[in-house]
């Protein structure tokens, strides 16, 4: 696994390079709540591609943040969670979501 926490003189330029982009903040939000197979995370990010989707994925378990688990039937099911180590994202998730609530009037303003 790459260090991303090491790549950056700035902390936040080098968490942001671990779970930055338009999409891995929502996936880790969905699986903060439980674990979910790859339709589920789709269905509620209905908007990214099943490829991107697949390359986000990816990307957020080679970094350590979820874990898949393929299980032996047919048809075949996969299920992500996150690690211990994404576990640690859940209060930082919970405070965005609240901000973005708090904040709902002052960013329709924006607009």
């Amino acid at each position: 696994m790459e260090n991303k926490l090491d790549d950056a003189d700035c902390p936040v330029t080098a968490t942001i390079a671990l779970f930055g982009g338009r999409w891995k903040l929502p996936i880790l939000y969905i699986l903060s709540k439980n674990t979910r197979r790859f339709g589920e995370i789709q269905a509620r990010v209905p908007s990214i591609s099943k490829k991107v989707l697949t390359e986000q994925l990816r990307e957020l378990e080679a970094d350590g943040l979820i874990s898949r688990k393929q299980y032996k039937e047919l048809p075949p099911r996969v299920e992500y969670t996150l690690t211990d180590f994404g576990k640690t994202l859940c209060p930082l998730l919970i405070d965005i979501a609240a901000w973005q609530r708090k904040s709902i009037d002052n960013l329709n303003k924006v607009k």
